[in-house]
């Protein structure tokens, strides 16, 4: 300051007056703290997509193996009916033979019908049962493709939200950290949902 009254600044003057009422200290401890703030949120973010990542790969891998045995089930029960109609077909060749058959010799071939009749309705029920398994199997498969969709779409806006932080980071514009957040949270609700079966 000058004698007269008068007073000049200086350029450190002014940023040590402006950082002495809060100026461009306070901005960069805000900055600092936001910078803190993503990096553990986007450490978390990453470590729960890592989660849902290994469900959405396990859930994939088990409607794989149910898909499988859907189709074994589908084949024994495919060889069932087979050999139900073979037993059919002897049945009804034994009934041929009992109607052209002598007096004497339609007894032996009735008791061949009878066990024909007796052993495809044996036949009859191990292949529906067989069928009613493969069903069990295909639905089983359904729902764990439904659920691995459901953590595959939690993985996915999880790593948009994670990319989402990095350009917070780098542009420091709080609306982007704010739509990471968002996203993290609709993540976090998919991830819920996945878990439980809906």
């Amino acid at each position: 300051m000058s004698e007269g009254g008068f007073h000049v600044h200086g350029p450190h003057d002014h940023e040590l007056e402006h950082a002495a009422q809060g100026g461009h200290g306070a901005h960069e401890k805000e900055g600092g703290g936001m910078i803190a703030q993503i990096a553990v949120v986007t450490a978390i973010i990453a470590t729960v997509g890592a989660l849902f990542s290994y469900m959405g790969g396990a859930t994939q891998a088990n409607a794989g193996l149910y898909k499988n045995n859907a189709a074994i089930k589908k084949t024994e029960a495919s060889n069932q009916w087979n050999y139900f109609q073979a037993k059919s077909t002897k049945q009804s060749l034994a009934e041929f033979a009992r109607d052209l058959a002598p007096d004497d010799k339609r007894a032996s071939y009735q008791g061949k019908i009878d066990r024909y009749e007796k052993e495809k309705a044996e036949i009859k029920t191990g292949a529906e049962k067989l069928e009613s398994e493969a069903t069990t199997w295909d639905k089983s498969s359904d729902e764990q493709m439904h659920q691995h969709h459901r953590w595959a779409q939690a993985t996915t806006v999880l790593q948009v939200s994670i990319a989402l932080a990095a350009i917070a980071l780098l542009t420091r514009k709080k609306w982007v950290e704010y739509a990471m957040f968002a996203l993290a949270a609709v993540g976090l609700i998919l991830g819920a949902l996945a878990s439980l079966h809906i």
